[in-house]
Formats: structure tokens, sequence, C-alpha cells
């Protein structure tokens, strides 16, 4: 077993770091890390919580938005704002992504707000009932490029779904339900979920007809040295386990090895994954490791990103060689199933 290290990283939501793997063998990486440690969150109820996403910080509140980062991939990116009184989250997250809006001075270097320059928010509803938030955009937002569409779609839909209590979204243009995207059709019929994905891209080989969508957390890098977590939805040949198969893609890696980076060595099997209710059991074998190993904190929560994104899980039970009594390089246990965080990437701006 080869002497392991760690490289530069961000933590996400206060425990989340992102290795760049390299040749060797075990689940780790063997360069030096780095972390940034944003605030730690709390998540209220009624109007202050979780109907409207917002997560108070001393006074302030922490939301995330999708931003497109300089090789063009959405990431969601956690930033702290104040919310009004009469404010909502959803609408607040809408206006900060509007592409030199108001709070561009808020974003991080390196990342750039979608929705078209100079739209408004006209109006913004959130029904609890039907867990849907409905959103209507000013006129700008029809102008934007064709090869936009998409992003757009994606940004809008992923943010307002990251808000605990929306699992849908309808959009609105100047006092109408759009029943297409603008400029090049994109259908908007049904409420949009993440059922449509991000940062889409298809396995060697799939047919696209007998494909199953999993979504992996990748490594990426700001100009300024900074790890943070890029979702990307996969198309893969259907299987029997979508959490096995979203596994075994995590551990093959990022199609785009040039701008994307693994979080788990390929030598790294999945030995078994079981769904109990609402936790996940993974069991990953790897003959290099020795029980009472400290793991990176990195690799543990990709797996759990990647794995309560795909099952809709709330937690996960990770095993390695099939035992539990698992520790990160922060010492925090990993023995009982842990849950997915309400933040990630708190890049500095």
């Amino acid at each position: 077993m080869i002497q392991k290290r760690w490289i530069r990283g961000a933590v996400l939501s206060g425990v989340l770091v992102l290795p760049i793997l390299t040749a060797g063998c075990g689940l780790f990486s063997q360069e030096t890390s780095q972390s940034i440690d944003p605030p730690q969150i709390e998540v209220k109820d009624g109007v202050d919580g979780a109907e409207t996403g917002q997560a108070v910080v001393d006074g302030e509140t922490q939301m995330t938005v999708y931003l497109e980062d300089r090789n063009g991939y959405l990431a969601p990116i956690s930033l702290q704002t104040t919310l009004g009184v009469n404010e909502q989250a959803g609408q607040k997250a809408l206006e900060m992504m509007v592409e030199n809006g108001a709070y561009a001075g808020q974003l991080p270097e390196d990342f750039r707000a979608v929705i078209p320059q100079g739209t408004q928010i006209k109006s913004y509803k959130y029904d609890k009932e039907q867990k849907l938030a409905t959103v209507e955009f000013s006129e700008p937002f029809a102008d934007y490029n064709v090869q936009d569409e998409r992003t757009i779609v994606e940004a809008i839909t992923w943010t307002l779904t990251a808000i605990p209590g929306i699992e849908g979204v309808e959009v609105w243009y100047e006092g109408a339900k759009l029943p297409e995207m603008p400029v090049d059709g994109y259908p908007l019929d049904d409420k949009l979920t993440r059922a449509v994905g991000i940062n889409i891209e298809a396995a060697e080989g799939v047919n696209y007809a007998q494909s199953t969508p999993v979504t992996l957390y990748f490594s990426a890098q700001t100009l300024n040295d900074e790890q943070y977590y890029v979702p990307v939805t996969r198309l893969v040949d259907r299987s029997a386990s979508p959490a096995q198969a979203a596994l075994e893609q995590l551990i093959s890696g990022p199609l785009n090895k040039k701008e994307l980076t693994s979080v788990i060595l390929p030598d790294v099997q999945v030995k078994n994954v079981v769904q109990e209710g609402d936790t996940v059991t993974v069991d990953l074998q790897d003959e290099g490791y020795q029980e009472g190993e400290k793991l990176p904190t990195e690799m543990l929560q990709a797996l759990v990103l990647s794995v309560t994104e795909v099952t809709g899980a709330a937690s996960v039970q990770i095993k390695v060689n099939g035992e539990a009594n698992i520790v990160d390089m922060k010492d925090q246990s990993y023995s009982a199933p842990v849950g997915r965080p309400h933040h990630v990437n708190a890049i500095k701006s």
C-alpha cells in the first residue's frame, strides 16, 4: 500500500471536500488537501423554514443557486444573503440568477448567472399541497441564445427543487403559462422536475431508448484552485438497481476527464447495495483498505450525494469490506446512516 496524501479541496456545507485522484491503490487520492469552511446552517420550520427553503445563519439566509461554470457546467453554489420579511426564498434565488442583475457582485468568480439579462420575476407562488413553485418572468426572459435554452431550464428547475418542499416548477411568461421555451421550443407542458436532468451526457455505446439516467457528483476546480462539486446526469444501460449503476459509474469516473475529476479510484468495487425504507446501505470492496483507517470526507459525501439523488432516499449507510465503523479525516463517524447536506459548494465570491 503506497503512502496516501490529499489534494486541495473546498469544504461543502461544512463537511464536503473533493479530491483529485491519481494512480495508486485503495479509496484514496495522493495529493495534499486544503479546506474552506462555510458557516453551519440551521433550517427552521414554518414560514422561515422548510416551506421556503430558508436557512438562517446569524440573521442571514443561506441558499443554493445553480450557476454556469467556466467550462459550461451547471453547479450548485451556496450563497449567503439577507431575506426580507415579505421575500420568498425561491424568488430571491431566481433574482440572484439573472445575468448582470442586482446580485451579480455576490456571485463567485468563474461562475455565470444564466437567466437572461433584464429579466424580472413578475410573480412567484408556492403551492404547499402540490409541492409546486410557479414563477412568471418578464419579457427579456425570451432573449437568449438557442444553445442556452436547456441550461436555463435546468438551472431554474434544480435551483427551485433544491428548496425543501418543492418538487415541481411551472413557468409563466408575460401573463400566460408557457407551453414551451420561447426560442427552441423545449416542452413545458408538464411541470418541471429533476427528471429533466442536469449537464446531460451518455455513456459510451448506450441505447438511448433502453437507458436509465443517473446523476453523479464529480469534482471541478476554479482558477483560484477551489474545488467544487458538479452534478452530471449520465444515461446508462437500464439496471435493476439504479443506485448500484450510479456507484459503478461514479467509480468509472467522468467522461470529460479534462474538466472534471473522479472522486473514487477505479479499483474499488461495489459489493452490495440495498435499500430498506428511507435508507440505502452501500458496501464497497477495497483490498487496500485497512480497518481503522480514516477515509476522506470527500469520497464519503460524494457517495451520499449521488446515491440520495438517484434513489430519493433520506440517508445512506456506508460500509467498506462489510465494516460500518468508518471515521473520516475530520474524525466524524459514519457508523450510522448519514443524510444529504442542505447546501453544497460554498465558494468565495
